[in-house]
């Protein structure tokens, strides 16, 4: 099994950190890639000013880089306050302030996927109130990704690394995606598979695939142990997306890995 007929992308909040964020496009596209994601970019800044929103598309429109994915406001990532939208108070008001800006920026790149990340439980918080609040929230971010023309991923993480993320199974994300659904009428919620988070739940990952693949249209991957590149850990990742693509999904596999101790533009090798 190879990788050849994979479609990828490169995750540039992870990959050329080492690099300005508006350096990062080019560098991407200097290592081959012509389709890259990001996180929110300002985890302190839900709204951002234009001028830093436009100097962010110039970037990538030079670099001849194409935005496949983008995270809504998330807090600080990587980090184990991850996630804000069901989060009471000041969290889920800059998840909200930030819909309508990243729904813009995603029609204005065309990117045609946004990633929410659900948000930790907090202590004093009945868990209810705390779902409720979250599908109120993401079906808003629903309807704003409807009119970007974008679908909205709904993601599970891991419990070793966020342990007070409610969503750490495959199962329970998709059920957030078809509760989203039912909500909205809109059927754009979808599952955004990442093959390192589940297998660091201990996921069986075929099972997974096959279980889920009709409502996936995200896959990110990491290798595991380590969440290094694919032949750092023991992953059949080649293996995982060969089943993906058999189960019918074509679209993008973000890299969403670790770089090499010589730098992100020596990650790729495995490619070769």
């Amino acid at each position: 099994m190879s990788f050849a007929d994979a479609r990828f992308d490169v995750n540039l909040s992870l990959l050329f950190t080492e690099l300005p964020l508006l350096e990062r496009p080019a560098a991407a596209a200097a290592a081959g890639f012509d389709a890259v994601e990001l996180w929110w970019p300002w985890p302190d800044d839900p709204t951002p000013a234009p001028h830093r929103l436009s100097a962010l598309r110039t970037a990538l429109e030079s670099a001849g880089t194409h935005l496949v994915g983008l995270n809504f406001y998330a807090g600080q990532l990587p980090g184990p306050d991850r996630g804000a939208l069901s989060i009471p108070g000041e969290e889920s008001r800059r998840f909200r302030a930030n819909v309508e800006v990243a729904a813009e920026f995603a029609a204005a790149t065309g990117c045609t996927a946004l990633n929410a990340l659900y948000g930790n439980r907090v202590d004093g918080v009945d868990p209810a109130e705390q779902d409720a609040l979250a599908l109120d929230n993401l079906a808003l971010a629903a309807r704003a990704a409807a009119d970007a023309g974008a679908v909205l991923l709904v993601e599970a993480l891991n419990a070793p690394e966020s342990p007070r993320c409610p969503l750490v199974s495959s199962d329970a994300a998709v059920d957030v995606v078809r509760r989203v659904n039912e909500a909205t009428g809109l059927d754009n919620a979808r599952f955004l598979l990442d093959l390192y988070h589940l297998s660091m739940n201990g996921e069986d990952l075929p099972a997974a695939i096959t279980r889920h693949a009709g409502l996936t249209a995200h896959v990110q991957i990491a290798d595991n142990p380590g969440r290094g590149a694919p032949g750092t850990g023991a992953l059949p990742l080649a293996e995982l997306l060969g089943l993906l693509r058999k189960e019918g999904y074509t679209g993008w596999t973000g890299l969403e890995y670790k770089p090499s101790p010589a730098g992100s533009a020596a990650s790729f090798g495995w490619l070769r």
